[in-house]
């Protein structure tokens, strides 16, 4: 069917949820992919971070149609194979740059997105709270303790952790939330990277937090790291509150920085970390990350999901990992990731770009506008993405080389000069 037949279709039966650039994309490979009309383009978005292995990566490929001849799903009643290989990658990745002697077991809760995970790690985060509450109580008054608990949860101002009520309540971007309300409560908002201010509102709520949660890298706010410094007080105010630290990496996550986590940029270790996009390199996926001691708050029933870890997820995850693993992925982050900010700082009309490895953003000067940059270069080949007025942001495949970036700043001078 051509582009003109599905985008009438489209328009007709599917809810109107998102402004479709004028392509209909039906193959790719690597780097590229190809519209309905035989044009090549350049990936710089990756399904928004997510085809960490670029498009159709043999090994992902390889995965999923070997176990779609096995079994495609059978529910979380049983055991599967792949599911405990995964998770215990997972859990090393955990421990990376950590001493021997101060590695843990992590143990993962399997979803099938981003939103998901973050609603895991709300949902773990308070009953964590809880249970601590009724632990240390004298006895006779646990139910009380447990009822008393601490549930505020603090996330950072131009947040983003999903679309469900509770995740978009947990995202303090007031535009996104207002057609929606009532949203949950529960949460209260700090700017990224103020201490005083995280210290001042511990001090005046200290007792009613529960959790932290935090994008070591805010994605959808235009590529907005944290400080090494803020995401150490974090750590000391929830130790010292016996609250928890919750890392949302599902951009950040799963080598996109040229490290396995977004937060190991930053000489911290949280306790809950959350997990998607790139992680399957495609396939919806997520997971909840928790170090074992906050895991085993939840107890069968707790929480649960049908599709989560199926058959299908968990392959595909695991080709993931093993291909990032043996084809020195991480390096190749790095490398490239640093020439891009390089590049990019080079070009007229950028006026400060940001980013770990590759995930990247670039401000525009006053009066060039990011969306129109990105509609014009579809036809310069470019698949781009802008997250505001005057900010494009770059989240290509990891597989992105120098080359790939030579085109795109190539074709970037053109757009911007």
């Amino acid at each position: 069917m051509g582009f003109a037949e599905q985008r009438a279709l489209e328009s007709e039966y599917v809810m109107g949820t998102f402004a479709r650039k004028p392509v209909q994309l039906v193959e790719g490979a690597g780097m590229r992919v190809v519209d309905s009309e035989g044009n090549q383009l350049l990936d710089f978005i990756a399904g928004i971070g997510v085809c960490s292995l670029g498009h159709c990566h043999p090994s992902l490929v390889n995965a999923l149609c070997e176990q779609a001849h096995k079994l495609v799903h059978v529910s979380n009643y049983y055991y599967i194979e792949n599911r405990g290989e995964v998770a215990k990658m997972v859990s090393d990745l955990m421990n990376v740059g950590v001493e021997e002697a101060d590695q843990e077991v992590w143990q993962s809760f399997f979803s099938n997105s981003g939103a998901e995970s973050n609603e895991c790690a709300i949902k773990l985060s308070r009953l964590y709270a809880r249970k601590r509450a009724a632990a240390q109580a004298e006895p006779g008054k646990q139910a009380q303790a447990f009822a008393a608990a601490p549930r505020t949860i603090v996330v950072m101002e131009r947040s983003f952790h999903g679309r469900t009520l509770a995740t978009l309540a947990a995202t303090a971007q007031p535009v996104k939330q207002e057609a929606f309300m009532p949203l949950p409560d529960g949460f209260v908002a700090t700017p990224l990277n103020d201490i005083a201010a995280l210290e001042q509102l511990f001090e005046q709520q200290g007792d009613s937090i529960c959790a932290i949660m935090l994008e070591p890298i805010q994605g959808e706010s235009g590529v907005h790291p944290a400080t090494p410094e803020f995401m150490q007080a974090a750590r000391r105010l929830t130790a010292e509150r016996g609250a928890l630290l919750v890392c949302d990496e599902v951009q950040c996550g799963i080598f996109r920085t040229g490290k396995p986590f977004g937060f190991q940029n930053f000489g911290v270790v949280p306790d809950i970390v959350t997990i998607a996009k790139g992680v399957a390199s495609g396939f919806p996926m997520g997971m909840c990350a928790a170090r074992a001691s906050v895991a085993a708050a939840f107890e069968p029933g707790d929480h649960g999901t049908t599709f989560g870890g199926s058959n299908l997820a968990v392959s595909s995850a695991l080709a993931v990992l093993r291909t990032i693993r043996d084809e020195a992925i991480a390096e190749n982050v790095l490398r490239v990731g640093a020439y891009m900010r390089e590049r990019l700082a080079s070009l007229p009309g950028v006026v400060e770009v940001r980013g770990f490895g590759l995930m990247n953003a670039a401000d525009l000067r006053e009066g060039v506008s990011a969306p129109d940059v990105v509609s014009r270069a579809l036809g310069k080949g470019l698949l781009l993405n802008a997250t505001g007025p005057s900010t494009l942001r770059f989240l290509p495949p990891l597989i992105c080389t120098e080359a790939d970036v030579d085109a795109l700043v190539e074709a970037l001078g053109e757009l911007l000069g």
